[in-house]
């Protein structure tokens, strides 16, 4: 055994198999005998037959996988099998009409002579007594020459008449009624009529031979009378045969015209009479052995292989084999397009399943199967613009995914160290990344810029335009200080009282307006917190108002100004307001009040509200997740509407 070979695998009941049947031939070498060894012997068999039709099926399954020879198998079915059936039945039927058209030529010829003799007979019954003896011998003279042997005897009361002259024809025994047919008399037959009238009685009688059967129909082939046992008539044993043996020069079967020209056997019962026992009969069978040619030249006059019958013959033959030439043309070449195009199709599908997404099928005609084709095509085409649209996605999802961790590394990352103020913020995305925006920058120990905004439109966009705010917002508030830091000799107080929460917003509109797109802008909202006397200073550019909780009351915050980015002559105002110990300011983005039900109703301020005033002495972590959780609530929907911002600040 070669390295890397290995054994085939056997399953259990081919193993079963091959033990009982080396126990099986060991015992048989052995010379053992009896029940147990012939069970050994059984059980391999049985199980041998049953593994072989298994093997068999497995074979026949795995010959008609390929659809050409699934089809090939299907067009014997349906085409070639009839065929054969039908040219089997053709030829059953052929064999078996001839059969008795032949020993019905035969057997109505018998009946016909034996007719002659009785018309003989029962016409001697009508004959004046003067013409009986001229009467009796022209008839038999006449008779005679169709039945060689023919023999009569006519006898009244008064004169006995006999055909021929030295006739030692006897009446059979009494008892008998007038009767015509074949008579057994003697171990040989007879073609017999007896007739009688009144005291008239008349016996015609000739002896049966093989020339005589063998002229019933010429060149038709063996015809023969043997005797056919009946087991319910109570004669049994009677046999009788033709008077002669058969010559050796005798015609026998005609040979055949072709290879199907078989020899065929039939034959029929005949009555036959017995000359010792009137009134009863025994069944011989008048057999006919000959070919459907022999019957063929017998049924047509002139024979049937005559010229004009043979062309017509023959032409039909040419013309049906010519049909199922040009069909099994017409089949194979419909069996060609249906595999090719099916195994075109297999191939086209082991290409994409590699990944071949650019492989097409030739299209051939303009059928169903052109059709399967062209949607093979359709089909291939649109996987590779889906494997391509996939590719994009993935590059633009890891793009997003870039954005994000860029974003999350702008946004602000530790909390504002500020002693009497706690600031909380909750951001969520309604995609990859945002386009709300919140910030804070400490200006000095106990001063803190905090702002909110919220960029038009979602996606990759709002996060490059939220990104662009954040830039020039930390760049104006850092620009402002220094400008105020050198009009005030640095003074951290007097610093941060030079700059005003109006000029920040102011700037920073114009700076939107003249670096990005006419159709972005985005609402922003800006405070300036003093820890020490709890005093914030604010504008809000086209924010939605922040909210301020207050024993249980909520208090919106006033807007003084429009959008920025949108407008270059836009001016802004400010506001203050004074945080106490407990209030609780609360600034959102539009994500918390626009989603909308399945109804179309909004969220809305009022419900915020309803779920700031419930929460309000709970953590700020606590209100940013239930305000959050009524939201998605409201929506009926895991994913969000729109980016969701929530900025807390608690004064304590």
């Amino acid at each position: 055994m070669s390295p890397g070979r290995r054994w085939p695998s056997f399953t259990l009941l081919e193993k079963v198999f091959l033990a009982l049947a080396l126990l099986a031939v060991a015992l048989w070498f052995a010379g053992a005998g009896g029940f147990f060894a012939g069970l050994v012997t059984f059980a391999a068999v049985s199980l041998g037959a049953w593994l072989g039709i298994r093997l068999l099926v497995r074979g026949i399954r795995r010959a008609i996988w390929r659809l050409r020879n699934r089809l090939i198998v299907t067009y014997v079915f349906i085409a070639v099998v009839p065929i054969i059936l039908i040219l089997f039945l053709a030829q059953l039927g052929a064999s078996v009409l001839a059969q008795q058209v032949g020993v019905y030529l035969v057997n109505s010829e018998l009946d016909r002579r034996l007719a002659f003799i009785r018309s003989g007979a029962s016409g001697f019954l009508r004959v004046p007594p003067q013409a009986r003896p001229l009467f009796i011998q022209r008839n038999g003279t006449f008779v005679r020459e169709r039945f060689p042997g023919f023999q009569m005897l006519a006898r009244d009361s008064k004169e006995e008449y006999r055909f021929p002259a030295d006739s030692d024809l006897a009446f059979p025994p009494s008892g008998w009624n007038p009767a015509y047919g074949l008579v057994a008399r003697d171990g040989l037959l007879y073609a017999w009529a007896l007739e009688r009238k009144d005291d008239l009685q008349v016996l015609a009688m000739a002896p049966i031979t093989r020339q005589f059967l063998a002229d019933l129909v010429p060149n038709l082939g063996l015809i023969d009378l043997v005797w056919f046992p009946d087991p319910d008539r109570s004669n049994r044993g009677t046999r009788a045969r033709p008077h002669d043996d058969r010559p050796a020069d005798s015609p026998g079967i005609p040979p055949g015209a072709n290879f199907f020209d078989r020899a065929i056997l039939w034959g029929t019962a005949i009555p036959v009479s017995l000359w010792a026992e009137p009134q009863k009969q025994d069944s011989y069978l008048l057999s006919v052995h000959t070919r459907v040619s022999a019957i063929l030249n017998v049924v047509f006059s002139g024979g049937w292989e005559r010229p004009g019958l043979l062309q017509i013959l023959y032409g039909l033959a040419m013309l049906l084999l010519v049909v199922q030439i040009v069909s099994l043309v017409i089949g194979v070449s419909l069996t060609r397009t249906i595999t090719g195009t099916v195994h075109a199709i297999y191939e086209g599908t082991e290409r994409v399943k590699e990944g071949d997404f650019g492989h097409r099928i030739a299209i051939k005609g303009n059928d169903q199967l052109a059709e399967l084709a062209m949607s093979f095509n359709s089909m291939t085409e649109n996987l590779q613009r889906l494997v391509t649209v996939e590719k994009e996605r993935e590059r633009l999802q890891a793009e997003l995914e870039i954005a994000r961790e860029v974003q999350d590394a702008l946004q602000p990352r530790v909390a504002p160290r500020v002693k009497r103020l706690r600031v909380t913020t909750a951001c969520n995305a309604a995609r990859m990344v945002s386009g709300d925006y919140y910030d804070y920058q400490m200006l000095g120990e106990t001063r803190l810029a905090l702002a909110v905004g919220d960029v038009a439109g979602k996606g990759i966009s709002a996060a490059l335009l939220m990104a662009t705010v954040q830039s020039a917002f930390r760049t104006q508030i850092r620009h402002c200080v220094e400008a105020a830091a050198k009009a005030t000799n640095g003074g951290a107080s007097s610093v941060i009282t030079a700059v005003a929460t109006s000029q920040l917003v102011t700037q920073l509109n114009q700076q939107l307006y003249d670096y990005t797109a006419a159709e972005k802008y985005a609402t922003f909202f800006l405070a300036f917190y003093d820890d020490e006397s709890g005093e914030m200073t604010y504008t809000n550019a086209g924010h939605l108002p922040p909210l301020l909780i207050r024993d249980g009351e909520a208090h919106k915050l006033e807007i003084n100004g429009m959008v920025v980015g949108a407008f270059p002559f836009a001016r802004y105002g400010e506001s203050q307001v004074r945080l106490e110990s407990g209030d609780l300011l609360v600034c959102y983005t539009d994500g918390v009040t626009e989603p909308e039900n399945e109804y179309g109703e909004m969220f809305g301020e009022e419900r915020l509200i309803d779920v700031l005033i419930r929460n309000a002495r709970r953590d700020e972590n606590e209100i940013a997740a239930a305000v959050t959780g009524a939201v998605r609530q409201w929506t009926g929907s895991p994913e969000l509407q729109d980016d969701m911002t929530l900025v807390l600040a608690r004064r304590v």
